[in-house]
């Protein structure tokens, strides 16, 4: 199964910066996902990959973090 975790953040160069380590980390950068209006980045993994993803996203200091499966 696939989790979207997802990251709001309080300014966008923060998101960017999520974005960027996802991506050098070697997560599918088809799969990163920012949205520059509600300030969220959203990155769809296994859910092997839950854990990492959670640990780069909170190293850029959201205002909150959540995970759905992948319908």
């Amino acid at each position: 199964m696939s989790q979207t975790v997802t990251a709001a953040y309080d300014n966008e160069d923060a998101a960017r910066n999520a974005v960027d380590e996802l991506i050098s980390d070697g997560f599918d950068q088809e799969k990163v996902f920012l949205d520059k209006e509600t300030i969220q980045v959203k990155v769809m993994v296994p859910d092997s990959g839950q854990r990492e993803a959670e640990e780069i996203l909170k190293r850029h200091t959201p205002k909150d973090i959540w995970s759905r499966p992948v319908q």
